[in-house]
């Protein structure tokens, strides 16, 4: 199960993930996010991470290359109103839907990725910190990366409906946006890798 703690702003927060068996990492470059973070700050962090943590660069309707290569990232997450046209030459491509009543997901088939986040539907981009049908995410061959709402007390039952092939989480352990909370973030880790 790859597990992903997201909204990554600081290097006690990142290895705190880490030594609790995060399999990635992933920082936000929308600038209107409260967990913003600069390239190059992310890039102090990411050239501090152990070799095969996954560094996932979170991008809303944006130019990837230049940040993704400043910022030390394996994948780029299209988390905005991307087309299929817009995907990053050369780059590890993720991309996030909001999972509405009407998202058809046979869609996915028109995106040419490596996997694809499932978030809750939200006004803005980004976290709610709500969830959304998890038996929908099972529906779809895709490689899909379950996110919206999760932490330790529903992650277990998320993964045995949507048979992901990963998780994401990010709001739910935070003590305030952009802090981590150490020990939810372990929980959360845990009770995922042990389903």
């Amino acid at each position: 199960m790859m597990v992903k703690i997201c909204g990554i702003t600081n290097l006690e927060d990142a290895m705190a993930s880490v030594e609790s068996g995060a399999s990635a990492l992933g920082f936000n470059f929308y600038p209107k996010s409260p967990r913003y973070i600069t390239p190059e700050a992310a890039a102090e962090i990411t050239s501090k991470l152990p070799a095969g943590v996954i560094k996932v660069g979170v991008f809303v309707n944006a130019r990837t290359e230049e940040t993704a290569r400043i910022a030390g990232l394996d994948v780029v997450q299209l988390h905005g109103d991307e087309s299929p046209q817009q995907i990053p030459a050369g780059l590890r491509t993720w991309k996030a839907f909001r999972v509405t009543p009407e998202l058809d997901l046979s869609m996915l088939d028109e995106w040419p990725l490596e996997a694809f986040l499932l978030d809750a539907p939200t006004a803005a981009y980004g976290g709610s910190g709500e969830t959304f049908d998890w038996r929908r995410a099972h529906s779809t061959k895709h490689k899909i990366i379950l996110a919206g709402g999760l932490d330790a007390a529903n992650v277990g039952a998320a993964i045995a409906q949507a048979q992901p092939y990963g998780v994401d989480s990010c709001s739910r352990l935070e003590i305030a946006p952009g802090r981590k909370d150490h020990r939810k973030v372990s929980q959360f880790i845990q009770a995922a890798l042990n389903v």
